[in-house]
């Protein structure tokens, strides 16, 4: 089997994740007990379904937090990958904690339509404040590794879908002190819902197709087909398989076709050749090439098994 040469960047603003990870649980626990007892107190469906929300979050970043030190783990001989995965997993489970609470919060919002409340605005306005403060900080802690990290992603999603959330809490406080219209609370708790879906989905899709083993999107299978068979020496390429294992390692194997029958030495400067266009055009930074030559086996290049 042929080698993998992985290239792999240092890794030493990690412990910065997992600290903001953690500054934002505690802040969020509290913002979690403050609107609970608020939104009883007021009588704010807002206010109770922001708590609900903080709530969830803090189980997202605790979830987040626990994968973060997972992956930092070695791999071993019965965890041949280490944890790699954990944050991938964890991804997935928050974004489809995201979805849950936002049809939750739907429901909700519906019956509450039916019958409005009086909702004492005071209190509102004064926790949602406290609320969009507590998320805002936590949002900006975790903004710079939400661009390269699903994990990250999905922990800032909740966080900031949080603090639109305690926003529009506050418009409606205002709205309900100011000029007494009540259904705010329900319209803007369903306007909320509706867009933590339409986050929480696309980041469900994309770590499923991570989890599932799918070809990354920006992976073109036939475009590198093209590109090794262009070889000379190679008579063709087969068996492929591309996926992620996470968000920095793109594994490829393949069987390689050979026109002669060529020494282990050969194979091996032709195999460099190889690994480094893939690694230099495609990112992919684990390759493993079955050598073959005359054997009597499928040539698909995607076998059925």
């Amino acid at each position: 089997m042929g080698h993998s040469h992985s290239h792999n960047h240092s890794h030493d603003h990690g412990d910065l994740k997992g600290r903001n990870l953690l500054i934002s649980i505690f802040l969020n626990i509290l913002i979690t007990v403050a609107q609970v007892i608020g939104g009883i107190l007021s009588g704010s469906l807002a206010l109770l379904s922001d708590a609900l929300h903080n709530f969830s979050d803090v189980l997202s970043l605790i979830v987040s937090y626990v994968a973060d030190r997972l992956s930092k783990r070695k791999a071993s001989l019965n965890k041949t990958f280490g944890y790699k995965r954990a944050e991938i997993l964890a991804a997935f489970i928050n974004a489809a904690t995201l979805i849950i609470v936002a049809v939750l919060l739907i429901i909700e919002a519906i019956e509450r339509f039916q019958n409005p409340q009086d909702i004492e605005s005071n209190l509102v306005i004064w926790l949602s404040l406290i609320a969009i403060l507590g998320n805002g900080f936590s949002v900006l802690l975790l903004k710079k590794d939400s661009k390269s990290n699903m994990n990250m992603r999905s922990a800032y999603l909740h966080l900031l879908t949080d603090m639109m959330a305690s926003v529009a809490v506050f418009i409606g406080g205002l709205l309900m002190k100011y000029y007494q219209i009540y259904w705010v609370d329900s319209a803007l708790t369903l306007a909320i819902a509706l867009y933590l879906i339409y986050m929480g989905f696309d980041l469900l899709k994309a770590s499923t197709k991570v989890l599932m083993l799918f070809t990354p999107d920006e992976i073109p299978v036939d475009e590198i087909v093209k590109e090794i068979n262009a070889f000379a020496e190679i008579k063709n390429v087969h068996h492929i398989h591309v996926w992620q294992l996470n968000e920095d390692e793109i594994h490829f194997e393949a069987h390689i076709d050979f026109e002669n029958d060529i020494t282990l030495s050969e194979f091996d400067s032709i195999l460099h050749k190889v690994e480094d266009l893939l690694y230099d055009k495609f990112e992919i930074n684990h390759v493993n090439i079955q050598p073959e030559y005359d054997k009597d086996d499928a040539k698909d290049v995607i076998v059925q098994d």
